[in-house]
């Protein structure tokens, strides 16, 4: 059995979601991602190969290049994952907002 990463674990590197937000606006070689960032190529390709292997990126053979792209419906787990709380959240703000609306502040009597 093949042991798969979590997309869970892979978002929770902040170099990591830093590739996800480059390759999502477009496809790029590994040059061009470690080119965005100080660490060491070497540091870079592990986290586009950690990415990959949770199939949040895709790679694509163009002649001799290989591009990097965003999986977008791997993304929607994560989207999925978040909704609940989302929701519970936009309740809460919803409610103290409505609260905060008809809150009037005491006057000081000097």
């Amino acid at each position: 059995m093949e042991l798969r990463r979590d997309v869970f674990q892979a978002i929770a590197d902040p170099t990591r979601r830093a590739i996800i937000m480059l390759v999502a606006i477009q496809a790029m070689t590994p040059s061009a991602i470690a080119g965005n960032f100080d660490s060491s190529r070497q540091t870079i390709s592990k986290h586009i190969q950690i990415l990959t292997e949770c199939e949040l990126l895709e790679q694509e053979q163009s002649g001799r290049e290989i591009y990097y792209q965003l999986n977008p419906e791997k993304l929607k787990t994560i989207a999925d994952f978040i909704a609940p709380f989302r929701q519970f959240w936009d309740e809460k703000f919803n409610k103290l907002e409505a609260v905060m609306k008809n809150y009037q502040p005491k006057k000081d009597s000097d």
